[in-house]
């Protein structure tokens, strides 16, 4: 579902703007536990350039996990956070938490976030956050929905462990000029906007009926009987297949009018080559894409066919795709 970030008018970006200190960052790190494991390097990068500010929380004494240089405000009331952002240049993340808010509203606020890029990937293969939760997901980013949808001048993502790279970044950073942003799908209308889609489209009442591609039917066909024809067909300019326009297609939502089938290069993972090509992958579609005709469609040789209940499935790079709507990317062009 999401969460709504403080929208600002016009007046308060210009304040904002006016009264940003150009060599102030914010840590993201709340706990004093996140400033160990080998952070002095690129922190001493960054007091080079900037003051360093942290919210680190405490009850008697200084963390001593924090460095020195570091004007520690303890944890900080929603608003006096605000205020805080309001003036940074910068707000730089350790890694974890994985796609909190906190850097949503920075750039709410007229920051530039920072987080480190991880090589590899963060996964349940190699990372212990994730180890034994039925995902396999690859995290490439400390918030991907940021690096992905949102994007330089607001976000940057870097390799921490490259000194050169992480220099350069806040040199950058440093020359950088941005307005507050905030993505539609993070204000209130948008967020009414997808939870009005979900209440009119989505029946949870209702049994799913089986999709059995040899049982449709071709308008025109006599007595609903079946016309030979592909399902999917290739889409004018694009390597992608959709849902022929010539077949009635199922009562589903997300509608399958905004389905795009590709297959991914080997050892490519579904997210990446989604990405590269503007789609987000869609889990929903897969019933109407897990079927031998659909394979054949992709010209995918298969030595066996098998059936059985597994979360990564398909296993095979078979990539259910969607459109999706710019900044409302939980949505397709046609979900509305």
């Amino acid at each position: 579902m999401g969460f709504v970030s403080e929208e600002l008018n016009e007046t308060e970006k210009k304040s904002i703007q006016q009264n940003k200190v150009n060599n102030m960052a914010v840590v993201y790190g709340k706990e004093a536990s996140m400033w160990k494991q080998g952070k002095d390097g690129f922190l001493q990068i960054l007091h080079n350039y900037m003051e360093v500010h942290g919210t680190v929380y405490y009850e008697t004494q200084r963390p001593p996990e924090v460095p020195a240089f570091v004007k520690n405000h303890g944890l900080l009331p929603q608003h006096e956070l605000q205020q805080l952002l309001r003036k940074a240049k910068l707000f730089i993340g350790f890694g974890f938490p994985y796609e909190g808010p906190a850097p949503l509203e920075a750039i709410a606020n007229g920051c530039i976030f920072l987080q480190p890029k991880f090589t590899p990937p963060h996964s349940s293969l190699n990372h212990e956050f994730f180890r034994g939760k039925p995902t396999s997901r690859e995290v490439s980013s400390q918030h991907p929905y940021a690096e992905q949808y949102i994007g330089r001048p607001h976000v940057m993502t870097v390799d921490y462990n490259n000194s050169l790279e992480f220099d350069s970044a806040i040199r950058e950073i440093m020359r950088t000029q941005v307005e507050p942003y905030l993505p539609y799908e993070y204000t209130c209308e948008g967020m009414l906007e997808r939870v009005h889609a979900y209440i009119q489209h989505q029946d949870f009442c209702s049994l799913e009926p089986p999709f059995v591609p040899t049982n449709l039917s071709r308008p025109g066909s006599a007595g609903g009987s079946r016309v030979p024809g592909p399902l999917f067909v290739p889409l004018p300019n694009s390597t992608a297949l959709g849902w022929a326009s010539n077949v009635t297609a199922p009562a589903a939502w997300p509608p399958l009018s905004s389905l795009r089938l590709l297959v991914s290069q080997e050892g490519q993972s579904c997210v990446e080559t989604c990405r590269s090509e503007g789609f987000i992958c869609e889990p929903a579609h897969f019933r109407f894409i897990n079927n031998k005709e659909a394979l054949r469609r992709l010209e995918v040789q298969c030595d066996v066919v098998d059936s059985e209940v597994n979360h990564i499935l398909p296993a095979f790079s078979v990539l259910r795709r969607e459109d999706f709507r710019r900044g409302q990317v939980a949505l397709c062009r046609d979900c509305l």
